[in-house]
């Protein structure tokens, strides 16, 4: 008798582990093509096609560009939303800008800057003000100052687990605590006027056209060097962690991380971006003003970011340019209205397509496959 044995079934062999979800500018050869082109068109090109008046108004926004960078980073990768980024890029400026002041006023030989005789400020020179005689501490202080500031509010909330609207209520109030105490210093702040009419940056004369090419020059490079950093942040061991503290707190706690150091850490860097980007903003448009870091600026910083796409890089500046080009132009024809379309904006942004432009590509992909897997079922069926 004989008996046939049945063969072992065979297990397949399981295949490689599914990689991580896809996530804006983990690709390595797509990056760099789309920085270099980035700097191609900012360094390059711009400055040879564009007036001198849309080439100032491009260093404007791209200022606006740098804040988004750090918005990014702290509400798009760390779900911080940051509506008081008015106050670091205020702190920026108004470092930047008192020292030109007192840079022109050295020139000139006037013992104060040319406000401070018009206001007759009595005592002197205030005793905060002298420091920024310095250049190298003038320079320090846009970044440095922002961050300081940012790390002393960051421990006080983060430690005290605030967070969601109550995080975002506290740094609108302190956008609104700031502008209003720079209105009422009006005889060493410039009050409502701010500071304004500069002739110099660092020994180069601002009235000279070669001279603002410059800082537009400028400009462009720092922000392609902070988006270059945010991205290394972005794909860094950082960075994950970032996102983990974003989607599940506790349980990033449970793993033994501290997630208020987590968010500490991307709100001040994003601070540091703001105030130097409020820095360079005095040299590219000559004022600061409370107008410019009050709470609807520090929500137009959101809006931006918010509309390109905040989970991306390229997407947050873009979409910050668009907004401020969008405020400059429809501003001068609907002034009374852009408030309202802006704030319909954030509302349509975020409620209807949370990863902003940046995410519409692939919105419409995943629209397409579901409708072709529903079409196959139903021919199936």
């Amino acid at each position: 008798m004989t008996t046939t044995s049945t063969p072992p079934a065979t297990v397949p062999a399981a295949g490689p582990p599914a990689g991580p979800p896809d996530r804006p500018f983990q690709n390595r050869f797509r990056i760099p093509a789309a920085f270099l082109l980035g700097a191609v068109l900012l360094v390059g090109v711009a400055p040879l096609v564009l007036s001198d008046f849309r080439l100032g108004l491009l260093a404007k926004y791209l200022c606006y560009g740098i804040v988004a960078v750090g918005v990014s980073l702290a509400w798009g990768r760390g779900g911080l939303l940051v509506l008081g980024q008015g106050v670091f890029f205020g702190l920026g400026g108004y470092a930047m800008a008192m020292h030109l002041k007192l840079a022109d006023a050295a020139a000139t030989g006037q013992p104060l800057p040319d406000f401070m005789q018009l206001y007759g400020t009595e005592g002197g020179l205030p005793w905060w003000w002298q420091p920024f005689a310095n250049p190298a501490f003038a320079l320090a202080m846009t970044v440095l100052l922002p961050m300081a500031v940012a790390a002393l509010l960051g421990v006080l909330v983060f430690r005290r687990r605030v967070k969601g609207a109550y995080f975002a209520i506290l740094s609108q109030a302190l956008a609104a605590a700031l502008a209003i105490w720079l209105v009422g210093q009006q005889a060493t702040t410039g009050g409502t006027n701010g500071l304004t009419d500069f002739q110099g940056f660092f020994g180069y004369d601002l009235n000279d056209p070669v001279n603002q090419r410059m800082v537009y020059v400028i400009i462009a490079i720092v922000l392609l060097l902070l988006m270059a950093l945010a991205r290394q942040l972005f794909v860094s061991r950082y960075g994950e962690l970032l996102i983990a503290v974003r989607d599940s707190e506790e349980r990033v706690r449970f793993l033994g991380y501290n997630p208020a150091n987590v968010k500490l850490v991307a709100y001040v860097v994003a601070a540091g971006m703001a105030g130097l980007a409020g820095a360079l903003f005095v040299p590219a448009v000559g004022i600061i003003s409370p107008a410019l870091i009050g709470i609807v600026p520090s929500i137009g910083f959101v809006i931006g970011a918010a509309v390109g796409g905040r989970a991306s890089l390229v997407g947050a500046v873009l979409g910050a340019i668009a907004v401020a080009w969008a405020q400059s132009t429809l501003s001068d024809a609907w002034p009374a209205g852009w408030t309202y379309l802006q704030g319909l904006l954030f509302v349509v942004a975020v409620g209807f397509l949370p990863g902003g432009l940046a995410s519409l590509t692939t919105v419409l992909r995943r629209r397409r496959s579901t409708d072709g897997v529903r079409a196959t079922k139903g021919v199936t069926a």
